[in-house]
């Protein structure tokens, strides 16, 4: 059975950084998509932002371009969300993900392996 665990995540004032990670066991990742989601507390969980197979495309929700940066490294299978000037509307858990399909989706439905979450909390 694959795996994705995330961690990373923490309380940090507004303005602050922080760096989550996704590392993935058990199955082969990095030869799928693979995206960021966060739900905050009743909310719906949201897509973030995705990696494509490879490294060299990016895609981010609007809120947080400019901010938040995803990259992976495929021979650690991980993923990285690197989140800068964050703003307390981006607590929420975060999720990584695995996009089983074959392009990009911001579709929970397209993702089938989910990491546990790691909270990010954000304090004003």
């Amino acid at each position: 059975q694959g795996q994705l665990v995330e961690s990373g995540g923490g309380l940090v004032q507004a303005g602050g950084s922080l760096r989550l990670s996704c590392a993935g066991s058990g199955r082969t990742f990095n030869t799928y998509a693979m995206g960021w989601f966060r739900q905050a507390p009743g909310k719906e969980r949201e897509f973030v932002a995705a990696i494509l197979w490879g490294g060299s495309t990016t895609y981010y929700t609007d809120s947080v371009k400019g901010r938040f940066t995803i990259s992976r490294d495929d021979a650690k299978n991980t993923v990285y969300l690197e989140m800068n000037n964050l703003k307390p509307e981006d607590t929420a858990i975060y999720y990584c993900a695995r996009n089983y399909g074959t392009t990009h989706s911001r579709r929970l439905e397209q993702y089938d392996y989910w990491g546990q979450g790691t909270q990010v909390t954000v304090a004003s």
